[in-house]
């Protein structure tokens, strides 16, 4: 195989380090699956890359055969859970490419929100010559992609950089670039705290860590973002990533089987890193990446599916043992089948957009083990008050102490709420009927309108809110 040599020489930079890694901290993690205790967990939400460009490793970019787009929407609607959420992970949005990228990511994240998936986003660092190591730009970048792509409310996160612990890789990693570190934790930073200011609350901010390097380099990486961003970056995290590649990365080869036991080392692997800068168990972790090329006839398409499924059911099983929530393929269609890169073929699809075995294993695997959207909960604001008339046009008004009952089908699924009137919070019930008295002024002048609203929490988490207007009768 063509790129054995590299794949060889990968792994020996990956497990050669220096003698003084030897006091650090290596986190071998477990080995061997069959020792570690598979915890119960929510559905996985699955997703996939649907854009056909896929980072070089080590090397220069390489070109992708264009996109047909129908072709693309055609495939993914076949991967589509019924009922079910499905996640397109858009990559490779350079803040290089400046307001061109911007245009063509929004376009994108457009372009797949309106057929209903939802949407997350890779903010590469990837800086220009002239942008490189300027962190205060880059914040402003980052701002910028939060206030941009936040309003789209289908866009449900945003990863903050990409596999900065890898440094020897610039199209593929942004290690390679001078600040990255900074990068990531300032952009980190900066994307929560712009999230937060407009009300993106449904916007979750995060990185990834690439499955792995080598210790003295692994243990180097962690303790930064411990020490330039301590607490403050901790609590700014939604979630974080992985990317891994066993059989492909690291480790370049796998024996019959194995890579059920990678990806098993590779969670708990950053289960354990997480632990130098204090990220704890309950930040829910993401496969971001995981995928396998094909290559014949030393990696035929046929072990392509049967990898896959090894490894997707890796995650499936111990998805509770590690808080594993989400789930990506990388990639939808190779970049190029008749390439000679091996990084052009992880595709389920050839270039062309012939089906490969993996395509049908995977679609049935998502079927079989998706998380299914929650079904919907209907609920109604109730109000209740005394009825007069208004001295002009003998309107229907309300005449006294109003009051606000959370109804409808749902109610049993309320937990609480909280009543306001206008901007100012009233009450709040944690009993069945969840109902107030909302309204108890004496009103002078005019008729006039108010509004009430309830925000409801639901036992399984979720936020219903709810809205009416009311006419109150007024004293002259």
């Amino acid at each position: 195989m063509r790129r054995l040599p590299l794949l060889v020489g990968l792994a020996l930079l990956l497990v050669a380090a220096p003698a003084r890694a030897q006091l650090d901290p290596v986190c071998s993690a477990d080995t061997d699956s069959s020792k570690v205790p598979q915890q119960p967990g929510p559905r996985l939400r699955f997703g996939i890359g649907p854009l056909p460009t896929a980072g070089q490793i080590g090397g220069a970019p390489a070109p992708a055969v264009p996109e047909q787009a129908r072709r693309t929407h055609e495939f993914l609607a076949r991967l589509r859970p019924r009922g079910g959420p499905f996640v397109l992970r858009l990559n490779r949005f350079f803040w290089s490419d400046g307001e061109e990228g911007f245009r063509r990511y929004l376009a994108l994240a457009g372009r797949f929100t309106r057929r209903g998936y939802l949407v997350e986003l890779q903010v590469r660092y990837h800086p220009s010559a002239q942008q490189e190591g300027d962190i205060g730009a880059w914040v402003a970048h980052v701002r910028e992609v939060v206030r941009r792509f936040g309003s789209n409310k289908r866009v449900i996160a945003l990863q903050i950089t990409n596999e900065v612990n890898l440094s020897f890789s610039p199209d593929s990693s942004d290690g390679a670039y001078r600040g990255a570190r900074d990068a990531l934790v300032q952009g980190v930073l900066a994307a929560k705290d712009e999230a937060a200011r407009r009300g993106y609350g449904r916007l979750k901010i995060g990185f990834n860590w690439a499955y792995r390097g080598d210790p003295a380099s692994e243990t180097s990486f962690w303790q930064s973002l411990r020490d330039k961003g301590a607490q403050p970056f901790v609590r700014s995290l939604d979630w974080i990533g992985l990317d891994a590649y066993p059989g492909t990365v690291f480790p370049p080869a796998e024996d019959p089987g194995g890579e059920r036991d990678g990806m098993v080392n590779a969670m708990s692997s950053l289960r354990c890193y997480s632990r130098i800068p204090g990220i704890p168990q309950s930040v829910p972790m993401k496969v971001e990446e995981n995928g396998w090329p094909t290559q014949p006839p030393g990696r035929g398409y046929q072990k392509q599916a049967d990898v896959l499924e090894l490894m997707v059911r890796a995650v499936h099983d111990f998805r509770g043992t590690f808080n594993v929530v989400d789930y990506r393929w990388f990639n939808l269609r190779d970049g190029d089948t008749a390439s000679p890169l091996l990084f052009q073929h992880f595709g389920l699809l050839e270039s062309d957009y012939d089906e490969k075995p993996a395509f049908e294993r995977y679609r049935r695997l998502v079927s079989e083990l998706s998380a299914r959207d929650a079904p919907r909960v209907r609920l109604a604001l109730v109000l209740k008050a005394r009825i007069g008339h208004t001295r002009r046009g003998g309107r229907r008004c309300a005449r006294g102490p109003l009051r606000a009952t959370v109804s409808g089908p749902g109610r049993r699924m309320a937990l609480r709420a909280d009543f306001a009137r206008g901007a100012r919070r009233v009450a709040r019930d944690v009993r069945p009927p969840l109902t107030r008295v909302v309204d108890r002024d004496h009103h002078v002048g005019r008729s006039h309108f108010h509004r009430v609203r309830a925000k409801v929490r639901l036992r399984d988490g979720r936020l219903v809110r709810l809205m009416r207007r009311y006419r109150v009768c007024a004293a002259g």
